[in-house]
């Protein structure tokens, strides 16, 4: 195991860098690395160790947690997010890695150079005696937690480097730091298991796992020993860097307001809502940041005319747009392929969002529908995040059209598609660490409890009140999720005629034992009631129509327009009430 010792003071720091010092110091680590590149060329290279799905049957031998933020000075913030971006995109490299029994884990090689291009930015790092601003600086944080879990694991240190400075409150205390610099200063060890990598940021805890897979773990090896309280302890202190250490005369400080000393929100978007942009616009700071695929706000049509006013940088994704519109044409109005295309569709924006964050946005609010791939990402890491939910969980979506397919084995449409469970699990952990749900949705509400943000539904209000029609439509196009066997069933007993208010895919004989009209233009004006006794309706615009121009609705719960006035409200799968609701409104008119 190699090792460096740890001094009080490398560098006095009250005497500060020189540029000429710099090019020293960066003059002898190109002959260290150019050394490291010469004795790995000769002899056996580390390999980068390709990651897995964790699985629930590994065991965990070791876990080290620490604090991201350091320090809560307003000085420091810009090298604080620095650090924990550098943190977030080495993390994504790690979590999940598996090292076969054996073999070498080297932090170098599995990480890879730290340059800009790779999406580090500057950070802390302990330079000779100080703290200075560097690319990917912070991410001994990461190699101490590594080191840390490696000790407690008992696995064997084949490489290991102390800090050059000994810092109050830090692992060097307790002699349980690893410092890494690239590529000749490196952390590595070896197990003598198949062992596997959680790397994970909570919005405040970086966690680092060492786990054994596959067969059980040499039982020979030495038994991972419970740290002290001292070695677990290591508070958060605010540690000065060249923002705050007050060393003028150094050519690295910095000038009062040369960075930002507080946080941003990044708002990412995909298709408008009216409710969420009501809600965007009173809750935007400036300097907030606006991801959006257009920033078509003038156009005051299409999908993307969201409010971006006040927003201090409005990032668009032309190009996905542009593919997204290409491919859409293409699809189907329904079935397997089309969801299946309408998934790789928002991961590719998704991607392009994820590029452009930047380090300062430590809030975000996000769409649902780009949610599992930005968690997929590790982008939220280290982030606090609230979620515009616009659909039912995809958990709780599948598990409803499950239930309605049993109801209506017949059905071509309830069980067509089912996403990958891999995105079912991320998007589902996302959520559980969402800080708020927001939607007008009554039903998400509820199924957020303490932690739903509910909007008010928008109303339209360019809609006269219309006398009211002989028939019942069925706003919606013929599937089994949106009820259109209920209807059928209550139409048929009660001998009414139905406007339909999209086209038959169930079956063209579908509405064969029943009255049905096509609706047009003036479908409101020929209306006595509107009925929706969906399994899933996630944005029920017909419904809020209805409602603004005072014609009583009939909606299943699934609708989300509880305690909203004009609106009855039924039960999922409650053929009875549906008859008797429609039977008293229609026997009223």
């Amino acid at each position: 195991m190699s090792e460096r010792p740890i001094s009080k003071f490398a560098f006095p720091p009250e005497r500060g860098h020189s540029r000429g010092q710099a090019l020293r110091f960066f003059g002898k680590a190109w002959v260290f690395r150019a050394r490291r590149l010469l004795a790995e060329a000769t002899g056996k290279r580390p390999r980068r160790w390709a990651p897995a799905a964790l699985t629930d049957k590994a065991v965990l031998l070791a876990e080290s947690r620490s604090e991201l933020y350091s320090s809560v000075l307003p000085a420091e913030f810009a090298l604080q997010v620095g650090k924990v971006q550098n943190l977030r995109v080495a993390a994504a490299r790690l979590d999940g890695s598996v090292i076969p029994a054996g073999e070498v884990f080297s932090f170098w090689k599995q990480i890879g150079r730290p340059i800009r291009g790779r999406g580090f930015v500057e950070g802390r790092e302990l330079r000779e005696g100080c703290i200075v601003p560097s690319v990917g600086g912070g991410l001994c944080q990461l190699s101490n937690a590594l080191y840390d879990a490696a000790l407690l694991a008992g696995l064997e240190i084949v490489e290991r480097h102390a800090h050059s400075r000994l810092l109050p409150g830090s692992r060097a205390e307790v002699g349980r730091d690893a410092t890494v610099f690239w590529n000749y200063v490196d952390l590595r060890f070896r197990a003598a298991s198949d062992i596997q990598l959680s790397v994970r940021l909570t919005d405040r805890t970086l966690i680092v796992r060492i786990q054994a897979v596959g067969k059980a773990p040499d039982l020979s090896r030495p038994t991972p020993r419970t740290p002290t309280k001292e070695e677990v302890a290591v508070p958060a202190i605010a540690v000065e860097s060249c923002e705050t250490c007050g060393v003028e005369s150094c050519f690295r400080h910095l000038e009062s307001g040369s960075a930002p000393s507080r946080g941003i929100t990044a708002w990412l978007v995909d298709a408008w809502w009216p409710e969420f942009d009501r809600y965007l616009h009173a809750e935007r700071r400036s300097g907030d940041w606006l991801f959006t695929p257009l920033d078509s706000v003038r156009l005051h049509v299409g999908p993307y005319r969201w409010n971006s006013s006040g927003f201090a940088r409005v990032r668009q994704a032309p190009l996905e747009v542009l593919h997204r519109s290409l491919v859409s044409r293409r699809l189907a109005a329904q079935g397997a392929a089309r969801q299946r295309a309408l998934l790789r569709l928002d991961a590719a924006l998704a991607r392009r969002f994820t590029n452009a964050i930047p380090a300062i946005a430590t809030h975000l609010v996000i769409s649902q529908n780009l949610l599992p791939f930005l968690w997929r990402a590790g982008v939220l890491g280290g982030r606090t995040f609230d979620v515009m939910m616009t659909r039912l969980p995809l958990a709780e979506l599948q598990a409803t059209l499950d239930r309605a397919h049993a109801v209506h084995p017949e059905s071509r449409t309830l069980a067509d598609f089912r996403a990958d469970p891999a995105l079912l699990a991320d998007e589902s952990a996302a959520l559980v660490a969402a800080r708020h749900w927001i939607t007008p949705h009554s039903a998400l509400a509820r199924m957020a409890g303490a932690r739903a943000i509910k909007l008010d539904w928008h109303l339209p209000s360019a809609i006269q009140r219309v006398p009211l029609g002989r028939d019942i439509t069925f706003p919606a196009t013929t599937l089994g999720r949106k009820g259109a066997y209920f209807v059928r069933n209550a139409a048929r007993h009660l001998g009414l005629r139905v406007r339909l208010g999209g086209p038959i895919i169930e079956d063209a004989a579908f509405w064969s034992s029943v009255k049905t009209v096509a609706s047009g233009k003036s479908w409101l004006s020929e209306t006595a009631v509107v009925v929706l006794p969906a399994w899933v309706e996630n944005q029920p615009r017909r419904l809020l129509q209805a409602v603004a121009a005072g014609i009583p609705v009939i909606a299943s719960e699934a609708c989300g327009l509880e305690d909203l006035p004009g609106v009855t409200t039924l039960r999922k799968n409650d053929d009875a009430s549906l008859v008797a609701a429609l039977a008293e409104m229609m026997c009223a008119k």
